[in-house]
Formats: C-alpha cells, structure tokens, sequence
C-alpha cells in the first residue's frame, strides 16, 4: 500500500493493526456463543467455550441404589450398580470420589471409603460400586457419593430442539422469529421503494423548494426517535393502526426515511449526467430513465441502506414494545422473547446462547451476501453530490 507520492505511509502497521483488532473483537464472542449453543448446560457451567474440545473435570452429587436394593451374602448384605447408570447421565471416568463433602476427593477409583457402622464403599472407574455392610441396611435413600469425573467433550442438538421447536411453544423461538420476519421485511422494502422515487425527484428533476427538501431530509436524521414515539403512536391508534403489523411497518418506514433518501439522493446524483441527459433526448420520460437507468446503476446504494434498515429493524426492541403492544405473545419479536427468556431462565446459559444464535444467523447471513455492495455504496454516496 502506498500513498500519493509513492511510498509506504508511516503508519500503515497501525491501520492493519486496528482492523485485526476489531475483526478479533467481533468473531471471538460470536464463535462463544456458536459453540456454547451446542453444549450441555453442566459443561457450560464447568468450562469456558474454549476448552470445548476438550475433556473436562467436573464434579458431581450422586447416590447408589436405596437399601431395599440389597442382596444378602455369606459376609453379610451389599448393594451394586453403576452410579451413572442409575443417575440417567452418559458414561464417565471416575478420577476420585468421596462420601462426605469435606472431602470430596478423598479416595481414588477401586479404593474402600469407611462408613458407618462397619460399612464401606468402593468406586470403579467406570462408576460401578459397591457398598458393604455387615448388618442388613435401614432407610429409604442410598448412600450419597461425590465423584469427580472427567467427561469426554460432547455436543448436542438439544438446545435447538427445543429453542425452535413448534410455533404454539411460548418458551420457543419459532413463533418468534416469524413474527420478526414479518416485522423486518416490509419494513425494509417499503422504505427503499418510498426513498428512490423521493432520491431520483431531488437528484434529477427541477422544481421549486428542492434544495429545501433536501435541508429538511438532512435535519431530520439528527432527530431521535424517542421524541417521536408516543405521538406517533397516539396517530396510530386514533386512525385505527396502533398495535399490529401495519403501525410497526409504517413507525419503521418512517424512522428510516430520512437516511435512506439522503444516502440515495447523493448516489443518484453522482451519477454519470450523459447518460441522463442521452436518455432524455432519445424521448425517455422521467419514469423509464428512473426504472431502467438509475434504479440497476444505484443497486449498490439500495443494498447498503438495505443492510443497515435490515438490521436495524432485526435488533429493534423499542419500536417493537410500543407499536406492537400484545399480551399473548402472538406478534411478539425475538428482541423481545430475548428479555423475557433472561428474566424466567437466567441460570439456562445453553438455552439463552442458543437463542441468541438464532436471533443473529439470519442478520450474518444477510450481511455477507451484501457486504460487497456496502462500502462501494457508502463511498459513492457520501463522496458524490450534485
């Protein structure tokens, strides 16, 4: 890389640098929680998503069989099984294991552990035990164990069965993220529809109050939303719009206009005035040249802003809580199933990661697809003018 007179600018490690840095920052927690959306609840609880491939120790409460389990022998009555077995968990090597949680480690594989009354216990490595006693066992509950275990690493489509399992479940993302398809997509396309007739009319033709226009449409990009909202909504609901489909289309639609016909309108008007001017002189109304000229030759413009109102709408919460107001979880987006999966299941990391996942495989595969079309847009958009 070289600068205007042909040499390597000073500073070029640094911009190498800087952009390294900021594709790290960006692909290390998305690949956690890729990777954390595949395990198991006990292996996030216990080990990083790093270590993911790798076996891991964990400890475990375990109990062996109750005494009415026990077979009578010549030196007196035992009990035998597998602790993982009885447990319901997949198979594991034992590293140690204990019967009291002061030590909980006490004893390694095969070795006698001392109980009451001249019982003892022995671990395999396996999990196959066996508890002794000279006298015939009382109680309702089996001995309880403490093992440390080494589990092989392990990943499980579980979390996904569950998180998109059928559109009825409440606690699913199914439903969820339909209803945000149905939110995210008129509401990208209607404002890319309004805004090129809106960027072709202050580009190309003259009439009186443009540049006017034009101030206005840059002004209103400075003005937030918030302020917006509750009249907004007020109007939705006195003409009979406020809580569905048709006000969130019509809140998001506007919210974008203001950008999309400002990045439009200077794409539009960087481009070539010959061809413009050629099309008009072979009889061309102002309607073809827009449809057949200056819409294909403006794609990359159109694409970008399509990135950006795509997952703008995606990622909304706010807009979606106030013009989408809904108590049975019927037109309920994924922001907002988001939250409400955080207050009822804090402690569920695998369910949340998953959930999590889904809600941004959709706006990843999005943007690669466009990201071609994103800085050339950008660029010409904000270096061209007329």
């Amino acid at each position: 890389m070289t600068d205007f007179a042909g040499r390597r600018p000073a500073l070029g490690w640094a911009v190498h640098l800087a952009a390294l840095v900021l594709v790290v920052a960006w692909i290390v927690p998305t690949a956690g929680l890729l990777v954390s959306s595949f395990r198991t609840a006990d292996q996030i609880a216990t080990s990083g998503w790093w270590r993911a491939p790798l076996a891991a120790e964990q400890n475990l409460i375990l109990r062996a069989a109750p005494p009415d389990a026990q077979r009578r022998h010549d030196a007196g009555f035992a009990i035998a099984g597998n602790l993982f077995a009885e447990a319901g968990l997949e198979p594991a090597t034992v590293l140690a294991f204990g019967v009291s949680s002061r030590a909980i480690d006490d004893h390694a594989p095969g070795e006698l552990a001392e109980l009451r009354d001249g019982e003892h216990l022995s671990v395999a490595a396996n999990g196959d035990y066996r508890h002794d006693s000279p006298v015939e066992m009382r109680g309702t509950r089996g001995q309880r164990v403490f093992v440390t275990v080494r589990t092989p690493p392990r990943f499980t489509l579980d979390n996904y069965r569950h998180v998109l399992r059928d559109a009825d479940n409440v606690e699913g993302m199914s439903r969820a993220f339909l209803n945000t398809l149905t939110v995210t997509i008129p509401a990208t396309v209607i404002p890319i529809l309004v805004a090129a007739f809106a960027a072709y009319a202050l580009a190309w033709m003259e009439f009186p109050g443009r540049a006017l226009l034009i101030a206005v449409v840059v002004g209103l990009l400075v003005v937030p939303l918030q302020l917006a909202l509750v009249p907004l909504l007020r109007l939705h609901n006195e003409i009979g719009i406020g809580k569905g489909y048709l006000g969130v289309w019509l809140a998001h639609t506007g919210f974008g206009m203001p950008l999309a016909i400002y990045l439009l309108r200077n794409y539009m008007a960087g481009l070539p005035r010959d061809i413009i001017e050629n099309a008009r002189v072979d009889g061309a109304t102002d309607y073809q040249i827009f449809t057949r000229l200056v819409l294909p030759l403006s794609f990359p413009a159109l694409a970008s802003f399509a990135i950006f109102q795509f997952l703008w709408t995606w990622n909304d919460l706010l807009v979606a809580l106030v013009f989408l107001i809904d108590s049975t979880g019927e037109t309920t987006v994924m922001t907002k199933s988001l939250v409400e999966l955080m207050g009822t299941r804090g402690g569920q990391w695998e369910i949340l990661a998953t959930s999590a996942f889904v809600s941004i495989a959709l706006p990843l595969v999005v943007f690669f697809a466009l990201q071609r079309y994103l800085v050339r847009g950008l660029l010409a958009g904000s270096v061209k003018g007329g």
